[in-house]
């Protein structure tokens, strides 16, 4: 998908980032971490760079609804067969409305809704997320019953991590469903 306008981009300094440079689109901005001691000329260096990189990443993930119930498919049989045989969700879809969840479920029509903010993430990121909602199927509440299903996702502690580093990073307060 090719951009027709340069994005708005604001550049956050930081003392404490020593080496390392990372961009995140947030809305239509894009924001660009970079060392508080890297001169004018860096800083333009390194903003052309992490869009470039930016842009050949939204060139390469081009997720979609179809792909993202096949995804779900696949978790079901492998982290929840024993629902398998009555647990089919009804639809499997990215949204651009949810601004405060990383996903949501309504398990009376079984529709699980996915953040768009999401797509860009490793898809084992993704995997937790979906399954999260997929467990919802089966439980609707947040009780151990439920977590046990959830964490039958080998990297669900680790994902639960990057979810809050990426909402602490952004300032995003989201909700744990």
């Amino acid at each position: 998908m090719a951009r027709t306008r340069k994005p708005v981009v604001e550049v956050r300094r930081s003392q404490r980032r020593r080496r390392t440079v990372s961009a995140y689109r947030e809305g239509e901005r894009v924001v660009v971490l970079i060392p508080d001691r890297f001169s004018r000329a860096e800083e333009t260096e390194w903003v052309a760079r992490m869009l470039a990189r930016l842009a050949a990443r939204e060139e390469r993930v081009q997720r979609t609804d179809s792909e993202l119930l096949g995804r779900a498919r696949k978790l079901i049989s492998r982290y929840l067969p024993d629902y398998a045989s009555h647990m089919v969700p009804a639809s499997v879809r990215w949204v651009t409305n949810q601004n405060g969840r990383w996903g949501s479920c309504t398990p009376d029509d079984g529709t699980i809704r996915i953040s768009h903010r999401i797509q860009e993430m490793p898809d084992w990121v993704i995997d937790y997320v979906l399954l999260h909602e997929l467990a919802h199927l089966v439980v609707p509440d947040h009780s151990a019953a439920f977590w046990e299903l959830v964490n039958r996702y080998p990297r669900a502690e680790r994902a639960r991590g990057y979810l809050e580093g990426i909402s602490a990073a952004t300032g995003l307060v989201l909700a744990d469903d």
